[in-house]
């Protein structure tokens, strides 16, 4: 198709996990455009994998939990700071991967003089959209990254790969070298039991024995990552995992991501830490309840997903048969 715009805004909001599913999506733009300027809009929480990523030229990165639950005075000047710095950008052409009543709107009044945006039914202003044609309907039966690739299906971008891999910063893989120096000789086992919902965890016991298990083997090493919000578990990791388990929080999240990199294998509940996991081709173990969906899972061929009715059903034993595996790869 014979359309070159020159300045490009990807509007690509969501979590950790949305963001990471949307890179096939932006690494599809940058080589339809490799001549244009592209600057992605992301939500605080992923910017720093999209900028390492390197498909886009510029960031700007929004704080959306601040402005939804912060002063409704100073959300609304937010707002207006944003649309200001956006229409001082001049940008040409507005692609909207999530397509919401605010982004839509948002692209609309940037003053860019194409809009590309999907119909999601009842979340969307897509008539404020003018790029013709216009993307397939939303399909929530389809898993998201495909979701991302079919609104940029109208740009003549067809069959792009659905996953990458990315490279940590060289700093960020230096630090962890240094933590891991003394059990380099080793394969490391990592282990996050967090997750947002209560329903996505397996129970801390079921990882500590699957740790206990784990550590009969002496060239394997298994390490315990809490998030921010895990680290109310630091205690009780202590006293239930086996005394040669490294516990590690407080970690960048490309610190972390740089930590995953090195992991033979990835034991953890669905949560973000298993897409930093696959993005960066570490083989997972993901613990899950069959009946979450799975349109949102890494799509990674060094995945195992054990499952059973629910998450406190499934045993140690299955995890660790999925995680020998892996390691004898």
């Amino acid at each position: 198709m014979n359309f070159n715009p020159q300045n490009i805004l990807i509007i690509d909001f969501g979590q950790i996990g949305d963001i990471i599913l949307s890179l096939p999506a932006l690494k599809a733009v940058r080589e339809k455009f490799p001549a244009a300027k592209i600057t992605a809009m992301i939500g605080k929480s992923g910017a720093e994998v999209v900028e390492i990523s390197d498909f886009v030229d510029g960031l700007i990165t929004v704080d959306r939990v601040k402005m939804r639950d912060g002063k409704k005075l100073e959300s609304i000047k937010e707002v207006l700071k944003i649309i200001k710095d956006v229409r001082r950008r001049k940008f040409d052409f507005v692609i909207d991967l999530h397509s919401l009543y605010e982004t839509n709107l948002l692209g609309y009044l940037s003053g860019a003089k194409h809009r590309l945006y999907i119909n999601r039914e009842n979340r969307s202003l897509d008539f404020l959209a003018n790029f013709q044609p216009k993307p397939p309907l939303e399909n929530k039966n389809l898993h998201l990254t495909d979701q991302y690739l079919n609104v940029l299906k109208p740009l003549g971008i067809e069959n792009a790969p659905r996953s990458v891999e990315i490279q940590p910063r060289e700093k960020d893989l230096q630090k962890i070298e240094n933590l891991f120096q003394a059990i380099k000789a080793k394969k490391l086992v990592g282990l996050f039991p967090g997750a947002g919902n209560p329903s996505r965890r397996w129970s801390l016991k079921k990882f500590a024995e699957a740790a206990q298990s784990l550590s009969k083997d002496k060239n394997l090493q298994t390490i315990v990552f809490l998030g921010p919000e895990e680290e109310n578990l630091r205690v009780e990791v202590k006293e239930k995992f086996p005394i040669e388990t490294i516990i590690l929080g407080k970690l960048s999240l490309l610190e972390f991501t740089a930590a995953l990199s090195d992991l033979s294998v990835l034991i953890s509940n669905d949560t973000g830490a298993i897409h930093l996991g696959a993005v960066v081709g570490t083989p997972i173990v993901l613990v899950m309840d069959r009946r979450a969906p799975t349109t949102y899972l890494p799509l990674t061929e060094k995945i195992c997903v054990v499952n059973n009715d629910t998450i406190d059903e499934i045993g140690v034993a299955e995890v660790l048969q999925a995680t020998l595996e892996f390691l004898a790869k």
